[in-house]
């Protein structure tokens, strides 16, 4: 366990700018942005209106003419602001670990440092083992935490910019139970986006261990090839059923597993959004695991990954 620990920290310390200073910066320019608008807004006398009933109101008279109900629907969309404040760091942590997947055992072939790492007391299963650890749970981690940072910050410059229009929003807020329990569903999520993204970081590595060269168009031109035959094929014989199983269960799992939330995509249903009314987060996300396709798409991500150790015990640049 202290191995995984240090190698752990070791990828953490080798991509520290991409797992960790990228999201902050990104957090922290949402931050500025929203704050220096509202502060200019201010500033310019502008006024903030919000719509009630179909007309737009000043923000205060529009809070104060609310019904109780729209009073509760208010404070829940403050409350889940960190639903949308998060998207940007979400569809960035998708983009980084895809491309640290695709260098994590490529690179270290081509700058041969790994006759240096190969020559401590570490073994293959658990150098692989720490990347996917790296990529599917502890960049995840930071990133929640990031995004629950940026989205109390934002909260607070737009409760604050409330207060100064009369409308104090703070006690609602904190009084209002879904704001405590946005962490415990953002960590409440990650075994079901472990399970989901095992299928693309599988591929990755293994291309990663695998190819020589041109990693990238290996990594994303095989299965697409493959995808554009099957429709070929399935248009010849009639059976356009192939190509969209194809696309959604073979090559959505292989090249989209690392993009939060593609659980919400019922694979069994042509690509259907999974939705119930009134579910949250949290329930629609483990509702997704009655889906056989994640179960497989987990299997086969895990046979992908002891390719990957074994390619990187045995294949060498020579």
């Amino acid at each position: 366990m202290n191995t995984m620990t240090w190698l752990l920290k070791r990828e953490f310390w080798e991509h520290k700018g991409s797992f960790y200073w990228a999201p902050l910066v990104l957090g922290a320019v949402m931050v500025a942005v929203t704050g220096l608008t509202i502060i200019y807004g201010m500033s310019s006398g502008a006024h903030f209106t919000f719509k009630v009933n179909g007309q737009m109101q000043d923000l205060q008279a529009a809070f104060n003419g609310m019904s109780a109900h729209d009073h509760r629907q208010l404070v829940e969309v403050l409350s889940n602001i960190c639903v949308g404040a998060g998207l940007p760091l979400l569809l960035m942590l998708a983009v980084t670990t895809f491309f640290y997947c695709l260098g994590a055992l490529h690179d270290e072939r081509r700058d041969r440092s790994i006759l240096f790492w190969k020559s401590l007391p570490l073994s293959d299963t658990r150098t692989v083992l720490s990347k996917v650890l790296m990529v599917t749970v502890a960049a995840p981690l930071i990133v929640i935490g990031v995004s629950l940072a940026t989205s109390f910050a934002l909260m607070l410059i737009i409760g604050t910019a409330a207060m100064f229009h009369g409308v104090s929003v703070f006690g609602a807020i904190l009084g209002n139970p879904a704001f405590y329990m946005l962490p415990v569903h953002a960590v409440g999520v990650l075994p079901v986006y472990v399970l989901c993204a095992l299928p693309t970081v599988g591929w990755l590595l293994m291309v990663s261990a695998w190819a020589r060269s041109k990693v990238f168009l290996w990594a994303v031109g095989v299965p697409l090839i493959a995808l554009m035959l099957v429709k070929w094929i399935g248009y010849l014989l009639g059976i356009d059923s192939a190509a969209a199983w194809m696309m959604t269960n073979v090559a959505g799992r292989m090249l989209l597993g690392l993009v939060p939330g593609s659980w919400l995509f019922d694979h069994n249903r042509g690509g259907t959004l999974l939705h119930e009314p009134g579910m949250d987060v949290l329930a629609q996300a483990w509702l997704a695991l009655a889906n056989p396709g994640v179960w497989i798409g987990a299997a086969a991500g895990a046979l992908m990954i002891y390719a990957a150790i074994r390619l990187r015990r045995f294949k060498d640049e020579g």
